[in-house]
């Protein structure tokens, strides 16, 4: 039976859906790329994509092993920030799809019992919750602020929220090639970013979930939801946060096909887009998804507590 990754909860899991009007286009920076002294050049090259290990998850679609070229590119050396959105939004008064629809997902853990939220639970994962007013600057609903979490990744964003910051930026969305490359860190074949072993020497590289999931998180990496993010050892591209801490959105629509090709005529507003690299949630007794190869997908108007990006920009 496929399980789908605990990190995700979409929108169309919910009968209560509403129509938004389509994420609005934003100016690009005249070809200036923001925040440039803070992306990484890689040379591009061929490398080795994918797994055939036993421990992924086959219909997740992360092999088989292929060989695939990339071209040079830049990419951000950490995901954005709650700093670098807020300045996106005080510059052009964008509006997420998050507001537009008039809330977002909350791992449950993140509710106080001392607040009237309305929420709707997830039937089959009951730790996600649909919260009223919950949005990137108010990540667990009303009374929340990221004043204190400006160094934070932006969370509550949907892959069209994503391709407008990047539009803005004079950016893009990496392709989930170019993702898996810069995640290797010029390792081969391995696991994880840095390697096969997942705490070299006792040491947390990654902020994931540590316990019995969903149920205690004995936060022995120190964060129960997001991290800073630079808070753990960069990979050998000097990138931090490739595993863990919050999904990334990619350019690429999802299939799970050996060949990777996409019926173009069967897309629509339900398609998927791909994600990578795994969330503070994730686990191994359930969602292993931290690893290199593994993938997930979402819809392009969905947002959690839990997903968040990166650009790219072409050299």
């Amino acid at each position: 039976m496929e399980k789908r990754a605990c990190c995700q909860a979409s929108r169309s899991d919910l009968h209560n859906r509403k129509k938004v009007s389509p994420a609005e286009k934003v100016k690009s920076a005249e070809k200036n790329i923001r925040f440039k002294e803070r992306m990484v050049y890689l040379p591009g090259g061929e490398f080795l994509m994918g797994t055939n290990n036993e421990e992924g998850f086959p219909f997740d679609g992360e092999g088989p092993v292929r060989r695939v070229k990339v071209e040079p590119f830049y990419i951000d050396a950490h995901t954005v920030s709650n700093a670098d959105f807020r300045e996106f939004v005080k510059d052009t008064g964008y509006k997420t799809e998050a507001e537009q629809f008039g809330w977002s997902f909350i791992f449950y853990k993140f509710i106080s019992s001392n607040t009237n939220q309305k929420v709707q639970q997830l039937p089959n994962t009951p730790w996600w919750l649909a919260v009223e007013g919950a949005y990137w600057y108010q990540p667990e609903g009303p009374r929340s602020t990221v004043d204190d979490r400006l160094d934070h990744p932006v969370i509550h964003v949907s892959w069209n929220d994503a391709a407008a910051f990047c539009e803005w930026a004079g950016k893009r969305l990496p392709t989930e090639a170019e993702w898996e490359y810069a995640a290797r860190g010029g390792l081969e074949q391995k696991k994880y970013p840095w390697g096969d072993e997942l705490m070299p020497n006792g040491e947390h590289f990654c902020n994931i979930w540590q316990g019995d999931f969903p149920s205690e998180n004995t936060l022995e990496d120190g964060y129960l939801g997001t991290a800073p993010v630079q808070s753990f050892p960069q990979n050998g591209y000097g990138l931090y946060h490739m595993a863990g801490n919050v999904w990334e959105w990619c350019a690429d629509w999802f299939t799970n096909t050996p060949e990777r090709k996409i019926d173009t005529k069967r897309l629509n507003s339900q398609s998927s887009k791909v994600m990578r690299g795994g969330s503070y949630l994730c686990h191994r007794s359930y969602c292993n998804r931290y690893r290199v190869a593994a993938r997930s997908s979402n819809t392009m108007d969905s947002s959690t507590g839990n997903m968040g990006f990166r650009c790219v920009a072409d050299i």
